[in-house]
């Protein structure tokens, strides 16, 4: 190995030739007693990585609970819903606030299934930091990347990496990581800590999984944990010969000789993105233990500015079922993510005017409808009289509440950068914005939550005539808390889209249970998309009516094309690129008060009625490229005229260009069963349309063409620190067993029966996951079958 001092010095020469750059975001240097000491994250992963293990741990370790439920049982404190407890899995978002030192973490624990994305959206857009959790043993997974995505989406830049459930066999600390890079999450991982899998080195021989122990390399000290969860801290020695002497372990344990020269890799990596921190370094002494000594607090600054630069992704590990690595995850939370001072360009005022964005709206039987907000400027108080700036509408608070899951703590106020529960608001959405009717008050949008596009539906059929007001009613206020429900009346039926088959089967069980409505549910189908025909859309510019018995003609013109293959549409509109007449995108009719008189406000109405339903199919249009040219109306009549003209001559144009493209959502599977099931589920999986990506293990099957991040400047710690995972890598086989996994795309619509399948080709043990890959045009083939399917052939 090179002497320290030519190894910094050769990286200050490689940070002065290539330093690697992002977008930084702005941060305040003012500060704020208040608002300093929040920390507003989240808990994302992809499903069954531990979140809500987790989240009771935290609750444990903060005194909240005095003993933690389980998953399993049906006992946690944060997936209170029947369905949760019955499923075992998290449907919705919990917020719940949580001391801990000197700090209150306002902490969301979010659903890692797809089909409830809208939840992880809509948490995405008012959290400051995110811990993401991965699971040791299968790495960085398809929903991983998914949550990762709106993390990017939402400018969610300060993240803290959480490896968990290190103590099941097969567990990888090392795989994990190289897992971050080939994935391509961040190139620079950085690990704050190393896992102790044992204390008795005899069990690293033996391969054991396990983990009973950590050593903080920033604090330099090493957590055991006994069999009840308890921890004990212990300083390391700061001298290289004492650390070989240590009690702390046996002489002969493997990680003895391993912890200086991990400690080195840590601050040499991050003095890569400090000069201050590089010039300490190199001003240190030349012996063994100079790089020991370096305190926490000389540390942590560093740390923390490349964190909130995202110039780091700092990395944590242990089994939150155990609750290793709790203690740890909140202690740097605490130090790294951004307060609501660090994410705002100037801190606002005390008595500045109200400003807060509701990121959820809930419904309780007992207390009624339940806003979630953010304060983003001043404070909200008993007395404040609140507008609803998105809609335009004056809303009531009855009582402010602080939630923790379903147990809810009334408060008097709720301040600069804290997140909270309103209840009464009769009209607020998800994703308004809410204000005071103070003067000088800044009624602008805060921003819109956008909730992905459906993919499934299905027919809702009261049972009786008398039922009808009451189904409806309890579909819209369904949708009211769940924006990825969307309603429609088609041929006098009543559809309802959703994310997916699990997705409506919890609607379907919400409307029973909560709003108690009687109806018939039919049967799951796809919800396809038509492309824009191959015609002319030209023709159709005008567009006559009576207003009180006097006619009037209004003009909308319009540029219509499908998007090229290089385009990518707005989620906002379901895949279409809508732009003004200055060619800038087209605020969503949602995003502009209901009583709007703007004219961009009522043609964005008409262009989304237009779009909603096909003249050709009644299917929802997509992939479509439409800019408005000019408009005009007469000045006598209202401006809300152009909703209705917007609509028609959308449509006609449309209707000119003849039938397009049918597209359907796809979906990316992972199926998993023993080897000599391969065969036979490889074999349906292509007769159903689908395709084999990858029969690799541990690969995800996406993305395989991406080059990988490059591991140069990034410690990856020895295969040997996961003892039980060399063994079976050893052996040649992954950590389960005898077990391949076949990754590949299908039709969703081919899919749907999926689990019976899977369970006569396997024999009852194989397991899937599945997560949308978005629409793909299909062969004229399966558009006639399509056509059918709907009764348009």
């Amino acid at each position: 190995m090179l002497p320290r001092a030519l190894r910094l010095k050769k990286i200050a020469r490689a940070r002065q030739v290539s330093r690697w750059t992002s977008s930084h975001r702005e941060f305040a240097t003012a500060v704020r007693d208040d608002a300093s000491k929040f920390r507003n994250m989240a808990l994302v992963a992809h499903i069954d990585s531990g979140k809500t293990t987790l989240t009771e741990s935290i609750l444990l370790q903060s005194a909240y609970l005095s003993s933690a439920g389980s998953v399993h049982t049906g006992s946690t404190t944060t997936d209170f819903l029947p369905a949760e407890r019955e499923r075992g899995i998290t449907i919705q978002s919990a917020s719940i606030p949580v001391k801990w030192k000197d700090w209150t973490f306002n902490l969301i624990d979010t659903p890692g299934h797809a089909d409830f994305g809208m939840e992880v959206e809509s948490a995405s857009r008012v959290v400051d930091g995110a811990v993401v959790l991965l699971d040791s043993v299968e790495g960085v997974e398809a929903q991983t990347k998914g949550v990762w995505r709106q993390l990017d989406r939402y400018g969610v830049t300060s993240r803290l990496m959480f490896i968990n459930k290190l103590d099941r066999a097969g567990a990888s600390f090392g795989a994990s990581i190289t897992s971050l890079l080939s994935n391509r999450l961040h190139p620079k991982p950085m690990v704050l800590a190393l896992p102790i899998s044992s204390f008795n080195p005899q069990d690293y021989a033996r391969a054991e999984p396990g983990v009973q122990g950590l050593v903080d390399l920033v604090q330099w000290e090493v957590w055991k944990w006994d069999e009840h969860g308890e921890s004990f801290r212990h300083p390391l020695p700061r001298n290289a010969d004492e650390l070989g002497r240590t009690d702390l372990f046996p002489s002969s344990h493997p990680i003895l000789p391993h912890l200086a020269s991990a400690r080195t890799a840590l601050l040499e990596n991050l003095s890569m993105f400090s000069e201050e921190l590089m010039e300490t370094l190199l001003n240190l002494p030349a012996e063994p233990s100079s790089y020991l000594g370096v305190s926490a607090a000389a540390i942590m600054p560093h740390l923390r500015a490349a964190t909130l630069r995202n110039d780091i992704l700092p990395v944590l590990c242990g089994s939150a079922f155990k609750h290793i690595g709790t203690e740890l995850v909140l202690n740097y939370a605490g130090e790294l993510f951004p307060s609501p001072n660090d994410v705002v360009e100037h801190v606002p005022a005390r008595n500045a005017p109200l400003r807060m964005l509701a990121w959820k709206v809930s419904w309780d039987k007992r207390k009624g409808w339940m806003t979630f907000v953010r304060v983003y400027s001043g404070t909200l108080t008993r007395q404040t009289t609140l507008v609803n700036a998105t809609r335009n509408q004056r809303e009531k608070l009855a009582q402010i509440v602080l939630l923790y899951a379903s147990q809810a703590e009334e408060v008097d106020s709720l301040p600069f950068g804290s997140v909270g529960v309103i209840l009464g608001l009769k009209h607020t959405r998800t994703g308004d914005t809410l204000v005071s009717t103070q003067r000088d008050t800044d009624s602008s949008s805060l921003g819109d939550i956008v909730p992905p596009p459906p993919v499934m539906s299905a027919s809702i059929m009261p049972q009786s005539h008398a039922d009808l007001e009451p189904v409806q009613h309890a579909l819209a206020s369904l949708a009211r808390t769940d924006p990825s429900v969307r309603v429609e009346t088609q041929e006098g039926q009543l559809l309802v889209h959703g994310l997916g088959s699990l997705h409506l089967e919890i609607v379907e069980s919400r409307l029973r249970d909560e709003w108690k409505a009687q109806f018939e549910f039919g049967k799951r189908r796809v919800s396809y998309r038509e492309g824009l025909g191959p015609g002319d859309a030209g023709g159709m510019r005008t567009w006559a009516t009576d207003i009180a018995g006097k006619p009037i003609e209004v003009e909308v013109v319009f540029e219509i094309r499908a998007l090229h293959d290089d385009e990518q549409g707005s989620p906002l509109w379901d895949g279409n690129m809508v732009l003004d007449q200055k060619g800038q995108p087209l605020r969503s009719p949602d995003s502009y008060p209901s009583s709007s008189t703007d004219p961009m406000a009522n043609i964005s109405r008409g262009i989304s009625n237009a779009l909603s339903n096909s003249p050709h199919t009644s299917l929802a249009l997509s992939h479509l490229h439409i800019q408005v040219i000019s408009f005009r109306y007469p000045l006598e009549v209202s401006s809300s005229v152009l909703a209705g003209a917007s609509a028609v001559i959308l449509r006609e144009s449309i209707r000119a260009t003849g039938m397009g493209p049918i597209m359907e959502p796809y979906i990316r599977l992972k199926i998993t069963v023993n080897e000599d099931s391969v065969g036979k589920v490889v074999k349906d999986l292509t007769e159903h349309d689908g395709e084999v990506l990858d029969l690799a293990s541990g690969s995800s099957g996406e993305d395989e063409d991406i080059e990988p991040y490059s591991d140069d400047g990034v410690y990856i710690p020895p295969d040997w620190l996961s003892p039980s995972a060399m063994t079976a890598t050893d052996n040649g086989m992954s950590s389960s067993k005898y077990k391949r996994s076949v990754h590949g795309v299908a039709p969703l619509s081919q899919m749907l029966d999926y689990s019976n399948r899977l369970r006569a080709l396997s024999g009852g043990h194989g397991l899937f996951e599945m997560v949308n890959a978005g629409f793909r045009k299909v062969s004229e083939a399966r558009k006639t079958e399509i056509l059918r399917e709907i009764g348009r052939a």
